[in-house]
């Protein structure tokens, strides 16, 4: 008998490691891509940050730490002595409040429609999903564009409150951070909602009559009951507008008119104008560090508070 026990405990053994490495096997595509497309370029991002400049663009291959000294300070031209300069730290700073006030945004106006949506009956739910998803067949520069045609001094909005005579002239909304902050939630209010939706049609509505039962007020349902129970889909929402926001480089150029800048357009201007590609590396690695310290931060706090709800 224990021949037979110990035969079969091989024999399981083996195929758990043939069963291991066929997943390894059927994993390897996906694993070969990443690794490709996303860590060696990252690679190639963190070695071009250490490198020093050349004059008319790329890099010459001697190692220098310029880039990152350059990110908060600027040497004189006569003494080469170091100066602080804030201007890169306050466009980073300026895009992240873009980002947070877009995130919040989203959350407010995109909660209640995701409810709203999750609680229609089966068969038109996937109407409202249909209608949420409606943008994203046209590309985001062309509803950059007709967002810019519409807040125009010449744009509709203007030309219907001047013939109501509401106003006498134009308002100035194009090219402003109002423009701007109108094009991030146009642009990612549908990420916010679909990730509530799909977490609030899961959502078992016995407890809400449940709540209600115990005579619970709507404040205490909406705060103890829906909102706990929906927080992997308000994360999910958060982190897919808050990350695309705080890199978005269409928005900001388009309806900004490339006065307010916004991180996405300030790395492009190192690679373009700037010819100063270690630069525009050592900023793409800051904002990556600065997001993923940020998200650290985020997701521990969120899901502690999700494990106690």
């Amino acid at each position: 008998m224990a021949i037979t026990f110990s035969k079969a405990a091989v024999f399981e053994a083996e195929a758990e490691k043939a069963t291991a490495k066929r997943h390894r096997l059927l994993s390897l595509p996906a694993l070969v891509i990443i690794g490709v497309f996303g860590v060696l370029p990252l690679l190639i991002i963190l070695i071009y940050s250490f490198l020093a400049a050349a004059p008319y663009g790329g890099v010459q291959w001697k190692f220098s730490t310029d880039a990152y000294l350059n990110f908060l300070f600027q040497r004189d031209i006569f003494d080469d002595t170091l100066q602080f300069t804030p201007d890169f730290l306050i466009i980073y700073l300026r895009s992240f409040l873009f980002a947070v006030v877009t995130t919040i945004i989203c959350l407010l106006l995109g909660f209640p429609t995701a409810y709203f949506m999750a609680t229609r009956p089966p068969a038109q739910r996937n109407w409202w999903v249909l209608l949420m998803t409606i943008p994203f067949w046209s590309n985001l520069l062309v509803r950059t564009l007709a967002i810019m045609f519409i807040i125009r001094d010449e744009g509709l909005i203007n030309n219907a409150l001047m013939a109501l005579g509401v106003i006498e002239k134009p308002i100035t909304m194009l090219y402003t951070n109002f423009a701007i902050q109108l094009g991030l939630l146009y642009s990612f209010l549908p990420f916010m909602v679909l990730p509530l939706y799909s977490s609030l049609e899961k959502l078992d509505f016995r407890l809400v009559e449940a709540a209600y039962d115990l005579y619970a007020t709507r404040r205490q349902v909406l705060w103890r009951v829906i909102i706990p129970l929906s927080l992997p889909g308000v994360i999910a929402g958060c982190l897919l507008v808050f990350i695309p926001a705080l890199g978005a480089y269409v928005t900001p150029l388009i309806l900004g008119g490339g006065i307010h800048l916004m991180i996405g357009d300030l790395i492009a201007q190192q690679f373009g104008s700037g010819r100063n590609w270690p630069l525009g590396c050592a900023q793409a690695l800051i904002l990556m560090a600065a997001v993923l310290v940020a998200l650290y931060f985020y997701v521990r706090n969120t899901s502690g508070k999700m494990r106690h709800g």
